[in-house]
């Protein structure tokens, strides 16, 4: 009797929810939006508004720079003069640089934490590192041998008299030489192809490292995974090679005249005209024998300002194009691509000019200027990476898969080159907010060629959310290499899409996010910066988002857990209980449909989660409902959509 009253209860129970399975919900209101978010108010230097305060200040580092690349043995030597100006309210009794090429040393921490199998981190067993010969400092045009140590990728100098507050300046000449590897962490590196070597070259000269007010020096190691936090300033660069050596880099060449032909010289004038690409050295010209020979060097000056970084690149190797990139207000750059001929195809690096020039024009429009005279993509050893004014992409790229590692790479000279973030602590304030970015642009270029379809976010959201993910607000370093592109790319990419899409609308939130890129320009914002100027400007309160997405790693899952008539008759409408079961909030869109064919759609706030992880609201309705789905175009990341539909009998 017992077991028979059950299956009958069963089957009422089943009947009454038509087949909605009851689950427990974990949402906690009180944490979900709990009014204490921010760690400190604003104040004169970061203002609670998201804008740099009246008191804002930043730290000054201008750079000369000569360096000689010997091809016969893959070294470079050379000597930097840094300018490095205090405009800190405090003295400063001693100095940090980073020397990032100690990386490369088998002595050093990152290769120390590198596990057994390996990854993109490993050097591959090449030991390497500076050979650091001088350091000296001058004061008052008084030079005088530097008391400094290095530890693994840092450099110290106690400084004879403390650098003063509010202007005080000295200088720092560091001679110095390392070799190339031919695997530089993905960052830079070499690579033969048959008409000689492709050298990428970054992280080559000791930089200053950033004294903020928010952690005074900054001197997390560079480990490989983390990657980089600079001050701005200009540079003044010269690269002595043999003769027969193409070099490309961030900024301008200053000296066309002393190293290119007077044909390169024409046709790079007709490029800064041309909308269409202009080759400058075809594959003729690199095939041609004399340009093989090299009997002595010639020296390329190039200058780069406003920038926190340069690099470049030679070789006697490259295919060399350009075209004419136009910029708001009526202004240009130059698009230019190096690359081997074995990559000379229009299915593969013939098209790199092409796609600079669009991605460029595409930000440029659409966020803030490009900022820098020349843009450069390099075809080599590297997979992708970006520094002011070049990138390196790989050379085996072709069609789209060039196209996306182009306008990511690119797309880095506004996230972090003009927003100056700390990459080393927050990576997805650079890698997610250029994801985010990419995936406007993608369906921009070229009347969507290789624009992104609009698809389901429940697939990606089951492993964004999986048990083993981690939170976003990690360090690089410290996420585990499966969760690494997740965590600094992809689902923070997505969390601005969906910010954009389903939360602010995309006029909104472009506004706010432009609001943003004009306050921090050229400056060292924080996540909690970032944070208060989307909120300030959009005027909505987000912290229950930030904290869910970003902070934590809180789950979303959505539900119909209910349906009944008023007064049991269909013909006096409807009562919907929607239901949250885990503990990330969202505003939610709910689709009815009636036996009739009648479609009608509403939309929940997210306030309405204010109440409790249920809620329950009434639609008019004059004849029964056949279906109820939420979210009904996937755009939301449900980690489970069985869930999100109510099926009426």
């Amino acid at each position: 009797m017992k077991t028979l009253f059950s299956i009958i209860y069963l089957f009422v129970f089943l009947l009454f929810t038509n087949g909605l399975t009851a689950q427990v919900s974990i949402f906690d209101k009180q944490q979900a939006f709990n009014p204490e978010f921010y760690p400190n108010y604003g104040n004169d230097i970061r203002t609670a508004a998201g804008t740099p305060g009246p008191k804002y200040w930043q730290n000054n580092a201008n750079y000369k720079i000569n360096a000689t690349l010997d091809d016969s043995n893959h070294s470079i030597t050379g000597n930097v003069l840094i300018t490095y100006k205090n405009n800190s309210p405090q003295s400063l009794p001693f100095l940090w640089l980073q020397a990032d090429q100690n990386i490369y040393s088998l002595q050093s921490r990152g290769v120390a934490q590198t596990t057994i199998a390996g990854g993109r981190w490993a050097n591959q067993n090449f030991n390497g590192g500076y050979n650091i010969s001088s350091v000296s400092i001058i004061r008052s045009r008084k030079e005088s041998k530097a008391d400094y140590y290095i530890s693994d990728t840092r450099l110290q100098i106690q400084l004879p008299q403390p650098l003063k507050a509010n202007g005080d300046s000295i200088q720092i000449k560091i001679d110095f030489s390392f070799s190339i590897p031919e695997y530089g962490t993905d960052r830079l590196g070499r690579i033969e192809t048959k008409n000689g070597w492709i050298y990428e070259v970054a992280q080559w000269y000791p930089r200053m490292c950033v004294f903020d007010n928010v952690l005074g020096w900054n001197t997390l190691p560079y480990l490989g995974q983390g990657e980089f936090y600079l001050e701005y300033g200009n540079f003044e660069y010269n690269i002595t090679a043999p003769e027969n050596e193409i070099i490309v880099g961030s900024g301008e060449l200053q000296n066309p005249n002393e190293v290119l032909t007077p044909v390169q010289i024409s046709r790079l004038k007709e490029a800064r005209r041309s909308d269409q690409t202009v080759t400058i050295r075809d594959v003729s010209e690199v095939d041609n024998a004399s340009t093989k020979q090299a009997t002595k060097n010639k020296t390329w000056k190039f200058r780069c300002h406003n920038a926190r970084d340069v690099a470049w690149a030679a070789s006697r190797a490259f295919v060399w194009d350009a075209a004419r990139i136009n910029l708001p207000n009526n202004k240009t750059a130059l698009a230019m691509s190096v690359y081997p001929v074995e990559t000379a195809a229009d299915t593969a690096w013939q098209r790199s000019t092409e796609y600079v020039k669009g991605a460029i024009e595409h930000y440029s429009k659409q966020w803030y200027p490009y900022t820098y005279p020349v843009a450069v993509n390099v075809a080599g050893r590297v997979g992708g990476m970006e520094y002011p004014g070049i990138v390196f992409c790989s050379l085996r790229a072709v069609k789209k898969s060039l196209w996306g590692v182009t306008s990511h790479e690119l797309g880095h000279n506004w996230f972090p080159m003009i927003v100056g973030s700390n990459e080393r602590k927050y990576a997805w304030m650079d890698e997610g907010f250029n994801t985010f970015i990419n995936s406007i642009a993608n369906t921009a270029f070229n009347n969507g060629e290789y624009g992104n379809d609009t698809t389901s976010r429940y697939i990606p959201a089951k492993q964004y959310f999986s048990d083993s993910t981690e939170s976003i607000f990690n360090l690089p370093d410290v996420n585990t290499p499966k969760n690494w592109g997740i965590n600094s790319y992809s689902k923070p990419g997505m969390g601005l899409e969906i910010l954009r899409e389903e939360i602010l609308g995309p006029e909104r939130f472009d506004n706010a996010f432009r609001y943003y890129i004009n306050s921090w320009a050229f400056k060292h914002p924080t996540p909690w910066d970032f944070f208060h100027a989307i909120e300030n400007y959009s005027g909505e309160t987000l912290d229950w988002f930030w904290r869910g997405w970003f902070i934590n790693n809180w789950k979303f899952d959505a539900c119909v857990s209910g349906v009944q008539y008023v007064n049991s008759d269909s013909s006096k409408g409807a009562l919907i209980t929607v239901e949250l079961l885990q503990m990330m909030p969202m505003p939610l869109t709910v689709k009815i449909t009636t036996v009739g064919g009648q479609a009608q759609v509403v939309k929940l706030p997210v306030e309405v989660w204010h109440h409790g992880g249920k809620w329950t609201f009434k639609v008019n309705t004059t004849e029964k409902i056949t279906s109820v789905v939420i979210d009904p175009d996937k755009r939301l990341p449900d980690i489970n959509e069985a869930n999100n539909t109510w099926i009426g009998r």
